[in-house]
């Protein structure tokens, strides 16, 4: 196998670290395309570095929670994690600040993944764009008003508030009615007045995409990670650019505190951040880049969220202003909407 000699370099550093093959990286990780994983990212590494990677999946709270269960006694070494929750292990002081100094791609990334939570806490690896697919043979979106417009007074999803993409889709609603701010109880309560025109709250994109190609939803918000399951349909979906603008998000990653792996979740880190493997991953589709060096084709970005003017261009809701809202945005949305 051919490496680059940055690849050669950290081969080198391992070795003179005297790393054996017992040395082992627990890594908590969404369960979302791990075959691709293997192949794009695990596999190349433990080739590399002579170590194993014990890839945990599961859902963003049983992660969370196993985390701060074993705070005194780390079982996770590096986690993969919205910024927001991110933030939150923060607060608890459960993570290790990271060593930017181990961390040769970091200068290449994006300058809102390069410390999206404060501190050096955490580093952004992907980015994904918020909009709105829907059938373009059946109605046209030009903002992002129109989700709770009378021409898809049933025909509409709405993503479930404590989803990725409720806070997101909150954010451009509130937006489209001219408002500023963190303050949604407006947009919430509009949601609410509109809740038996909407066919569901959805919780997973999997879920939705079957709505639509059921032809049961012709609009919803949805990231642009999920895509390629309406691109693929026979159905004529398209994706929207309202008049407001995109939302965007960030997935990052972060080291536990005290779990003695430090030196190994550095490498691993500064290798998926690299412009080879970030633009492997872009190519097998699996996600889109936070290197600003990585180059695809149209065709391949076409699926991604891609490009400085795209992310430059997103609404991004800070991962403080979510926690500190989110309580009482559950509460009101429990109260007019679920009810």
């Amino acid at each position: 196998m051919k490496h680059t000699l940055s690849l050669s370099a950290l081969c080198c550093a391992l070795a003179t670290s005297a790393f054996a093959q017992d040395k082992t990286l627990t890594i908590s990780t969404y369960s979302f395309a791990q075959d691709a994983y293997k192949a794009a990212l695990y596999d190349p590494f433990e080739a590399i570095c002579d170590c194993n990677l014990v890839i945990e999946t599961g859902n963003s709270v049983e992660r969370m929670s196993k985390i701060e269960a074993n705070a005194a006694d780390p079982v996770i070494d590096m986690a993969v994690i919205s910024s927001h929750d991110a933030l939150a292990l923060a607060r608890k002081d459960l993570l290790a600040p990271l060593d930017l100094a181990q961390l040769s791609n970091h200068s290449k990334l994006y300058a809102a993944a390069q410390d999206p939570i404060g501190g050096n806490m955490a580093v952004g690896y992907t980015f994904y764009a918020s909009s709105i697919v829907y059938r373009t043979d059946l109605v046209k979106i030009d903002s992002w008003a129109d989700l709770l417009d009378e021409k898809l007074a049933g025909n509409v999803a709405l993503p479930n508030i404590t989803g990725t993409q409720g806070p997101l889709t909150l954010m451009m609603l509130n937006k489209a009615a001219g408002n500023d701010g963190t303050d949604y109880t407006g947009v919430i309560s509009d949601i609410g007045t509109h809740a038996d025109d909407i066919v569901t709250f959805y919780s997973r994109s999997s879920e939705l995409a079957q709505l639509m190609n059921q032809e049961e939803v012709i609009a919803a918000p949805v990231g642009r990670f999920a895509w390629s399951r309406f691109k693929s349909s026979p159905l004529p979906f398209a994706w929207a650019e309202p008049a407001e603008g995109q939302a965007g998000g960030m997935n990052v990653m972060i080291m536990t505190k005290g779990n003695g792996n430090e030196e190994l979740a550095h490498m691993f880190m500064n290798y998926w951040l690299s412009t080879e493997v970030q633009t492997r991953i872009a190519e097998a589709l699996i996600d889109s880049p936070a290197n600003t060096e990585v180059v695809v084709s149209d065709e391949v970005a076409d699926n991604l969220t891609y490009g400085a003017e795209l992310i430059n261009s997103l609404s991004i809701l800070s991962p403080a202003d979510i926690i500190d809202n989110r309580e009482a945005w559950v509460e009101q949305w429990n109260t007019e909407v679920i009810r």
